[in-house]
């Protein structure tokens, strides 16, 4: 427990200290790293392209706010090569088409120098473009000071997730907001396609080169397959900021029977927010087959947009599960979330996170829902 506690508090410290996004853009840049040694390559490519060229046809073409505002792709081999510098995303599918066009020429056989270090070089050589992208746009207004890097290999996620702890310690990593190491299976090491079945390595990588690095190095396992790849890089589109909660739900004081407490005696759950579908109003064509039933400005569209505004829900009953129509239920589903808002203390988002999984085990215990109305 300490050393959860010392490692969160490092990561919080670290990152409180930096620029964060601005409210105009959905998340972070994006440096995707590809590991393109064979011969996983041969195995990997076309699934890999397909799923990227499925997921870019859908990230450039949403409506609203831009989700993802900068991409950056590079590949690994024998050496780095930066196949697509910084480059906005929504517009820009005929130049991300290019990309993949590139990327499914590369070689799928032959030799290849086994130097751990390519992957490191990659990741310094982003950080620099980054920079220097940054630099160069601040005289036109506010950038995004942050950003955010993906590796995608095929080899051993944990040996990776170690050679970059070592690797990275002398570097400047300021700009860096989150690096994970995507490994993708080549055998049967998970029994469902949902990239939400991952394996974590926080607990099994030295806690001494997380603290050291001043973060966490993220590692999941997804299958070998287009929609297994896809569906993680559909988590892109998600709102991931952790700068302030984006819900309170408020909940009375002791037992559920008492909804009738004044509002100063309400207990307050911070949440985060995250979509479970995208709404229809946002693909294309929208206008033409989609009866538009969603307004912006409405509670119902809270995270179809960078949160920039706390809403509150009130619970003014609990209901019987059994006793829910079904029909009475309608718009798009949400899921929300213990809060992981960095500007609060590590005491509070504790106590915030037992208050959340309390009351889950004792709806899930009574077999209720709760009722909540908008508290203005």
């Amino acid at each position: 427990m300490n050393s959860r506690k010392t490692l969160s508090e490092t990561r919080r410290g670290y990152t409180a200290g930096k620029a964060y996004a601005t409210a105009h853009s959905w998340q972070l840049p994006q440096i995707l790293i590809v590991d393109v040694k064979p011969p996983f390559w041969a195995n990997t490519c076309s699934k890999l392209c397909e799923a990227l060229e499925n997921f870019f046809c859908l990230a450039c073409s949403l409506a609203g706010p831009c989700r993802i505002p900068l991409l950056s792709l590079y590949v690994v081999q024998n050496q780095h090569e930066c196949l697509l510098p910084f480059v906005q995303v929504k517009g820009s599918f005929p130049r991300l088409q290019t990309c993949i066009s590139e990327l499914r020429s590369l070689p799928r056989e032959g030799s290849f120098q086994q130097k751990g270090d390519r992957v490191m070089q990659a990741v310094q050589d982003g950080l620099q473009q980054f920079k220097q992208y940054t630099r160069h746009m601040l005289a036109g207004g506010s950038v995004n000071s942050s950003v955010e890097i993906t590796v995608l290999t095929s080899q051993p996620g944990k040996d990776m997730v170690k050679q970059l702890e070592t690797g990275l310690r002398e570097i400047d990593l300021v700009s860096l907001r989150k690096l994970q190491i995507i490994e993708i299976s080549q055998g049967d090491l998970l029994e469902s396609a949902d990239v939400e079945w991952h394996i974590h390595a926080e607990e099994e990588v030295s806690s001494d080169d997380s603290a050291i690095l001043g973060m966490d190095i993220d590692l999941q396992i997804i299958e070998n397959d287009v929609v297994s790849l896809e569906t993680f890089f559909k988590t892109w589109l998600h709102d991931h900021g952790t700068d302030r909660e984006q819900l309170h739900l408020l909940l009375p004081s002791g037992d559920f029977r008492h909804f009738t407490a004044p509002r100063t005696s309400l207990t307050c759950v911070k949440c985060d927010i995250q979509e479970r579908l995208l709404s229809p109003a946002l693909l294309p064509g929208a206008a033409d087959v989609t009866v538009r039933t969603d307004d912006v400005n409405t509670p119902y569209q809270m995270a179809a947009s960078p949160a920039t505004t706390l809403y509150k829900l009130r619970v003014i009953k609990a209901l019987k599960a059994e006793g829910v129509c079904e029909s009475a239920l309608f718009g798009l589903p949400f899921i929300i979330k213990p809060t992981s808002c960095w500007q609060l203390d590590w005491d509070e988002l504790e106590m915030n996170q037992h208050n959340f999984h309390a009351l889950c085990h004792s709806l899930l215990v009574s077999a209720s829902k709760l009722r909540s109305a908008w508290d203005l």
